[in-house]
């Protein structure tokens, strides 16, 4: 019987199951709470958190005040408006020296950059998006935020093409079921097209973009072959008024070449 008060979970059969503790609920909610405040780049009051979580006020003054005390919320006192505090960066700092291929990806980053002179990116894909684990920056770029940390949708970014690539058409299918949103005007908003591409990229061993994240700039991936389907790729990033079709066409075989040898050192050294 569930306590009093509590409302009853009806499964399948019809029978009556426990409602959710309330210690679980309270997680769940702490974390879709740092999930929102990752996902905006501005402070946020709790009415803006109110509006974007649903969540009841009352509830939200213990969780802000629970992650406040915790450090992982920092707040400006004069306007009550919090952000994601300095122990968010801590815990994703650790994900990243805990994660064995980040070495001998990096090293691969240095060697692209040296061979190309261009800005090499490292990144895995978490379900519709990349997230950018290392970067290494062009000895010419004048781009002064780190990238890394930070998502992009996988089907406006070379980095997501050459990873959906190694999907099957119904996996991609049942990946992406909502909208593509556009980044720029040339970013790829339907499906067929996302699967000629992805066709494309199967045929010639890389993805390739022009303007379809960022205007302005141009990029090609490879998928890093150490697991089946591929999770991590390497791209390299060029403005595109200091490159020609052929100059992109054999960095993309370069970082071919280079993501094929760096998925043999990992299957060596064991990394699955």
């Amino acid at each position: 019987m569930p306590q009093q008060g509590a409302p009853a979970v009806t499964v399948e059969n019809g029978a009556s199951a426990a409602p959710e503790p309330a210690g679980v609920k309270s997680a769940r909610r702490a974390i879709d709470l740092i999930e929102t405040f990752a996902a905006n780049d501005v402070w946020l009051s709790l009415s803006d958190l109110h509006a974007r979580t649903g969540f009841p006020r009352s509830s939200l003054h213990g969780l802000l005040r629970t992650l406040l005390e915790a450090g992982w919320l920092e707040v400006d006192t004069n306007t009550a408006r919090y952000r994601l505090g300095v122990r968010a960066l801590i815990c994703g700092t650790a994900y990243l020296d805990r994660d064995p291929v980040v070495p001998y990806a990096t090293e691969a980053l240095e060697r692209i950059r040296e061979k190309t002179g261009f800005t090499a990116h490292f990144a895995r894909r978490e379900g519709t998006d990349v997230v950018y684990l290392e970067t290494r920056e062009s000895r010419h770029s004048t781009h002064l935020v780190s990238r890394v940390g930070r998502t992009l949708p996988t089907h406006a970014t070379a980095l997501g093409k050459a990873l959906l690539a190694e999907l099957t058409h119904d996996e991609i299918d049942g990946l992406l079921t909502g909208e593509l949103s556009a980044l720029t005007p040339n970013t790829i908003t339907t499906a067929e097209a996302l699967h000629a591409e992805c066709a494309k990229t199967r045929e010639r061993g890389y993805a390739a973009e022009i303007e379809e994240g960022s205007l302005g700039v141009r990029c090609v991936a490879a998928v890093i072959p150490y697991r089946i389907p591929g999770t991590d790729a390497i791209s390299c990033s060029m403005p595109i008024t200091e490159v020609t079709d052929a100059d992109a066409r054999r960095v993309g075989e370069l970082l071919a070449e280079i993501t094929a040898e760096l998925g043999q050192q990992l299957r060596r050294a064991g990394i699955r």
